[in-house]
């Protein structure tokens, strides 16, 4: 199975890759993409990374949470007290044995 080669304004050849890597490197900043070939034969892409956002927006968290299950506020309690012991008073000490 071939993956179909995507058509590229910008065709590098190996030694334009060498040679101008501070101009091409600039091109992907500005989201260019290259074809890199090597004897005239299409080896490989350059393509700028996409950037992730710090923030999601209100009406996106709120698509998104839309298909999540609702969560029983007693349940979770009672849950978690059943596997969590979260009264600060109560420590148990476990002895350390060390090798002699």
């Amino acid at each position: 199975m071939s993956t179909p080669e995507l058509a590229y304004s910008n065709e590098l050849s190996q030694r334009d890759l060498r040679n101008r890597s501070a101009e091409i490197m600039d091109g992907l900043e500005r989201g260019e993409r290259y074809a890199v070939t090597r004897n005239g034969h299409h080896i490989g892409d350059l393509v700028p990374i996409r950037r992730r956002r710090r923030t999601v927006s209100r009406a996106e968290f709120a698509a998104a949470s839309r298909g999540m299950p609702r969560l029983d506020d007693r349940k979770y309690r009672d849950d978690m007290d059943r596997h969590i012991n979260d009264d600060p008073y109560d420590v148990t000490v476990v002895p350390v044995t060390r090798p002699q």
